[in-house]
């Protein structure tokens, strides 16, 4: 990483603790503290009791590593060059908020799932971004696909290791609820099927509702660490000095959610508690962007962000004691990806970019000739393979269209009359100007962001090098384009 000395803002300051607990697949509204009755969260709730909800947070790119990649560097990922995509290198140009922490006195450590998957150690990284490991405690994982990592136990051990008196900064990142998951698990544990809130994207079927009950008993097992973390904060007495953030890295690993570019992908769960800082039981609207998460962490610390980061701290909605809309300013968003998986010839992506405001969300497909989860001949490969997707698969109708086939060059959803996004209003004659100012705000935003392919250099993106895994439906079907 380029040195980068940081900068202290308040020098007297107390400084607070950090610790960042983040799901990997976990969707928005999926906890009571959102009105979900059939996942049980009582941690999650707790922390929505006695700290704040922000209800409109936001990933720039709803994949693991190019959202976590811009949590730690507080850019979104049209702006971090090769860490745009998934499975790629992470650039050390620039600065990560875990090493600033750490070199203005921070004890700083990280279990469970960082930055990743991807390289960062061919860029030289000494350790994952988002901190030295501490890995040591095991469990017997009691189901499939349940980690064996004792997330909650290694940071008692980081807290135990913590020299007197110095703040720390930890990053709990369960690898709950991503896929695989045990079938029929949810169910075992006592979840009820009918209590299931199915979006407009599926039909109402057994398969899917069972699916759902599965990643519901995982991100009840998610749910269960930030409680025992919690504890051994209280236990050490520093709970209320503590900076607690849950929240997840993009949906849930189902169709039509992670990995692609609609509300349920990048609207994600955001919950922060920090003693009598932070006045309980609130509601914030502003927008956020995982990229404020870095500035906020910084300024909490008594630290100016550095020039690199784009995001802007939201300490202020924090600290102001108010519900519902705090700075009118925070009243959009901005989301796209390049290649998250392989599964299109020349390893091509699906670029995308979108804008999100309060009433609208619109998107702008660059290459609608391909197919948006990865080619039929390679298995859809954007999207996790489980129960839900093989039978959308084995029904070619409505719901396989919306979840797996071809998709226009512009799209645009009314998010009041149509949260599940699946009524595409771009090309009815009544929002034409509609579509015309977000789509020239989305692209003038953009260019001044930098945004490679908005300034005419897409090019660059096709240069990026895959780093994880092909898989043998993969190595197969490029055999086929070859002969």
């Amino acid at each position: 990483m380029a040195a980068v000395s940081p900068v202290l803002a308040q020098p007297s300051a107390p400084r607070p603790n950090i610790l960042f607990v983040i799901a990997d697949d976990w969707g928005y509204g999926h906890a009571g503290a959102f009105g979900c009755n059939w996942i049980r969260t009582p941690n999650v709730d707790r922390v929505a009791r006695e700290g704040a909800v922000f209800t409109n947070a936001f990933t720039s790119n709803p994949k693991c590593s190019p959202s976590r990649a811009t949590i730690l560097t507080g850019r979104n990922t049209w702006q971090l060059k090769e860490a745009i995509n998934h499975y790629s290198i992470f650039p050390n140009e620039f600065p990560v908020y875990p090493s600033l922490l750490a070199e203005a006195g921070y004890f700083v450590g990280l279990t469970g799932k960082g930055w990743g998957p991807g390289d960062f150690k061919s860029t030289g990284f000494s350790h994952n971004p988002a901190g030295p490991e501490f890995q040591s405690r095991k469990l017997q994982p009691p189901l499939q696909g349940i980690s064996n990592n004792d997330y909650a136990g290694n940071f008692e051990d980081f807290l135990a290791k913590r020299p007197a008196r110095q703040p720390f900064c930890f990053w709990l990142g369960t690898t709950e609820p991503h896929r695989v998951f045990e079938e029929g698990s949810g169910i075992r544990a006592g979840l009820k099927p009918g209590a299931v809130t199915l979006p407009a994207y599926y039909p109402d079927n057994p398969v899917i509702r069972r699916d759902l009950l599965d990643y519901a008993l995982e991100v009840e097992w998610f749910d269960r660490h930030l409680g025992l973390a919690m504890a051994a904060l209280e236990k050490s007495g520093e709970l209320d000095n503590t900076i607690i953030v849950v929240t997840s890295d993009n949906g849930m690993a189902f169709p039509r959610v992670k990995g692609q570019i609609y509300d349920h992908s990048f609207h994600l769960p955001f919950l922060v508690r920090w003693g009598a800082r932070v006045k309980p039981g609130r509601r914030i609207e502003d927008f956020i962007n995982f990229r404020d998460i870095a500035p906020t962490f910084l300024e909490a610390a008594g630290l100016k962000a550095t020039s690199s980061m784009t995001g802007k701290s939201f300490l202020p909605l924090l600290e102001s004691g108010r519900s519902g809309v705090i700075d009118p300013s925070r009243d959009f968003m901005l989301a796209g990806k390049e290649r998250h998986d392989l599964g299109r010839p020349n390893d091509a992506g699906y670029p995308i970019r979108a804008i999100r405001t309060r009433e609208y969300l619109y998107l702008r497909n660059f290459e609608p000739d391909r197919w948006p989860v990865g080619n039929p001949e390679t298995g859809y490969r954007n999207c996790d393979d489980g129960p839900t997707k093989s039978f959308l698969l084995s029904k070619f109708d409505e719901y396989y269209r919306l979840n797996f086939g071809k998709r226009p060059a512009e799209e645009l959803y009314d998010l009041r009359s149509d949260p599940d996004c699946v009524k595409n209003l771009a090309h009815e004659p009544a929002f034409t100007e509609t579509k015309r100012k977000l789509a020239e705000r989305m692209h003038n935003l953009l260019r001044e962001e930098g945004d490679p392919r908005a300034l005419g250099q897409a090019g660059f993106f096709d240069t990026i090098r895959y780093t994880g895994p092909r898989g043998h439906a993969y190595d197969e079907f490029l055999k086929q384009q070859i002969r």
